[in-house]
C-alpha cells in the first residue's frame, strides 16, 4: 500500500493525501509537480527513476489506510 507521503523532498510543500500535484517514484520518493516537472525532469534524484502522478486514496479509506505522517526532505539532492 502506497505510503502517501505529507510533502516534497525538494521544496517541503504540503502534499495532502487528495493533492493531485503530487509525484512518486517506483520506491515512493515524493515530490510537488513544480519540482518534478522543473527542477528533476522527471526523474527522481534518489534512484533516477521516472516521476508520474501519485494516486489519491479515497476519502472513506483514509480512516482505515491513513497516510503517512513522516516527512522527508532533502532539498540537497535536488540541487538546492
Amino acid at each position: 500500500m502506497l505510503q502517501l507521503r505529507p510533502g516534497c523532498e525538494c521544496c517541503d510543500r504540503d502534499l495532502p493525501p487528495d493533492s493531485r500535484a503530487a509525484r512518486i517514484c517506483s520506491f515512493e520518493c515524493t515530490f510537488c509537480r513544480d519540482c518534478a516537472e522543473t527542477v528533476l525532469g522527471g526523474r527522481c534524484p534518489n534512484c533516477g527513476g521516472e516521476l508520474v502522478p501519485r494516486p489519491v486514496r479515497p476519502a472513506e479509506k483514509l480512516a482505515t489506510f491513513p497516510a503517512s505522517t513522516e516527512r522527508i526532505h532533502r532539498p540537497e539532492r535536488c540541487g538546492r
